[in-house]
């Protein structure tokens, strides 16, 4: 098992709490993401200061817009040196292909994920908004777009594990946010699961924020999850 399945968000306004809440964890435990707030605050210094005290970076920018412009941006993302990126994958087949062509650039290009259904939205919710069939269907529908294009993975709600495994193969990187721990709140996700279930399920990469990021101690509650994914994987 990759020792380092949890991905610490660090959603935080500027860059002194994101580097103060980082100092609590240790970068052989886990991974971190910088998000459109932190990122845009603080810029692509806070990537750098995060890989200096050897962290791995999944840069969250979820870009979507016409080819060039997301290829461009993947391509200075890549330069960052991150770990992963990610695109929309609604931004279609042009656009995929695009971002994964300027991953060609980097000796150590990072991994290039989509994102298919926001965990935020529920099937009424894509509903109102022109989608037609449910939540799943269009996860299983984007994930497969995403794999042709040659993308390594998408983000997905853990619950819609089973079917993208059956529809993508069992090589396809699986991220899930949406990541609560049993007595944690379900705050703004409509769609979420335990650590252990997410793993259960076939989740590669866990992204869990506020029941480590809140928590009185981060560096326990980690290895707390941590422990309970290797009990999961056994």
């Amino acid at each position: 098992m990759d020792n380092k399945r949890v991905i610490v968000p660090l959603d935080f306004p500027e860059a002194a709490p994101a580097l103060a809440l980082a100092a609590r964890l240790d970068p052989k435990l886990c991974r971190v993401k910088v998000g459109k707030e932190l990122f845009t605050a603080a810029g692509p210094a806070v990537v750098e200061a995060l890989q200096s005290r050897g962290f791995e970076v999944f840069l969250d920018l979820k870009y979507h817009d016409i080819p060039n412009t997301v290829a461009g941006a993947c391509r200075a993302a890549a330069k960052l040196g991150v770990w992963m990126l990610n695109v929309h994958a609604s931004g279609g087949e042009a656009m995929m292909r695009a971002a994964r062509d300027a991953m060609s650039t980097v000796a150590r290009p990072p991994l290039l994920i989509a994102v298919t259904v926001l965990t935020s939205l529920s099937d009424a919710d894509l509903q109102r908004v022109g989608f037609s069939g449910s939540a799943e269907e269009n996860v299983v529908r984007l994930a497969r777009l995403a794999r042709a294009c040659g993308l390594d993975g998408v983000v997905c709600s853990a619950q819609e594990a089973k079917a993208l495994r059956a529809a993508t193969g069992p090589d396809f990187t699986l991220v899930t946010p949406g990541i609560r721990l049993p007595d944690s709140p379900r705050d703004d996700q409509a769609r979420t699961v335990t650590p252990s279930q997410a793993v259960k399920m076939g989740a590669n990469y866990l992204v869990i924020g506020r029941p480590i990021t809140q928590s009185a101690d981060p560096a326990t509650t980690l290895e707390s999850i941590r422990a309970s994914l290797e009990s999961a994987s056994a």
